[in-house]
């Protein structure tokens, strides 16, 4: 890798990325839809554009040997077309810019959610299969974007999909802050004992360089699917505590039944959809199946394939995590 872009990169994890390339001297180039002073604090060569542009993609990927595909529509709400564009037509739009510019590896990051079928998942590897249907169009439409990712290997475009579950850290701008934001109101969902996987930012950046450098070294591992890991699983709700530990705020309290949780995001799903609520309901079906069960993976190909393992482990990232936040408080109370 020489030159190098990466979607998304002032994004949370596409940030941890860009610094992790820029420590080992390769040329980085940003592709977002805003400029980020942080990128431009470390010298990262930025450029503005939507992915739903085909020309912006194609000119982006002009003159590059690498891309991280990172960029996407997170989140459980909105319109189906606004995921469908970004997601899949944004990620197809990448796949035909390397293919006309001639860059030569592709590493996709991909979510767990994308085979999710609504019940428990433990232990499974990457042999499990698409599910028939879905409960929200992030999980739809980001397997749809890897099906494409896949077609396009079978085609001879080399590439590597990476599943990353549950990621967190410092400057983490989804997780934990949405667990903070809902301090004091979230309540535990379903079983109290119910194991998930998650994963520590700089680990799921270092399995992004790991992947493009084995795909290099390896060209057959071109197609695959790795999930990544902590390779610790821990109850989703010990994490919320320790989320929530870390920023000073006391533990989740109170619990409701997987039942009733599904009801009352069928509820605001109809009731948000009907007055055309733009802003995230407090459940959605999708969340309440997620938050009621079980949800983890084995990592033994990419262990193998890869080399992959945690560098950084859950107790130091909780370390971490704290710090930043603590730094993010006491900037807060000076301004």
């Amino acid at each position: 890798m020489e030159k190098v872009l990466v979607t998304g990169g002032g994004g949370f994890l596409g940030r941890a990325i860009v610094k992790q390339l820029l420590h080992k001297k390769i040329r980085v180039t940003s592709f977002s839809r805003g400029r980020y002073q942080a990128l431009e604090q470390m010298g990262v060569d930025q450029i503005q554009g939507d992915l739903t542009d085909a020309q912006a993609v194609m000119a982006a990927v002009n003159g590059m040997d690498t891309v991280f595909h990172v960029a996407a529509k997170p989140g459980l709400w909105g319109s189906y077309d606004s995921y469908y564009r970004v997601n899949v037509t944004g990620t197809r739009h990448v796949i035909d810019a390397c293919r006309a510019q001639g860059v030569d590896k592709l590493v996709y990051t991909s979510s767990p959610s994308v085979v999710f079928n609504d019940s428990h998942m433990e232990n499974v590897d990457e042999s499990v299969p698409y599910p028939d249907t879905y409960l929200a169009p992030y999980p739809k439409t980001k397997a749809m974007a890897e099906k494409l990712v896949r077609k396009a290997s079978e085609q001879g475009f080399l590439s590597i999909i990476l599943r990353p579950h549950l990621i967190w850290g410092p400057e983490d701008n989804h997780l934990v802050p949405g667990i903070i934001k809902r301090a004091g109101k979230l309540k535990m969902v379903g079983p109290t004992d119910d194991l998930v996987d998650t994963i520590y930012v700089d680990n799921a950046a270092w399995a992004h360089i790991l992947a493009a450098e084995k795909l290099e070294q390896n060209p057959e591992l071109s197609g695959r699917i790795y999930f990544i890991s902590q390779d610790e699983p821990v109850s989703k709700w010990q994490m919320a505590n320790a989320f929530l530990k870390a920023a000073g705020l006391p533990p989740v309290k109170g619990h409701v039944s997987a039942g009733v949780a599904y009801a009352a995001g069928w509820f605001f799903e109809t009731v948000y959809k009907a007055l055309r609520i733009q802003k995230e309901p407090p459940m959605t079906r999708f969340a309440a199946r997620e938050l009621a069960t079980s949800h983890w993976f084995d990592i033994t190909r990419a262990k193998k394939d890869l080399g992959y393992y945690p560098k950084i482990s859950t107790q130091e990232g909780l370390k971490q995590l704290e710090q930043y936040l603590s730094r993010k408080n006491q900037t807060h109370l000076k301004n």
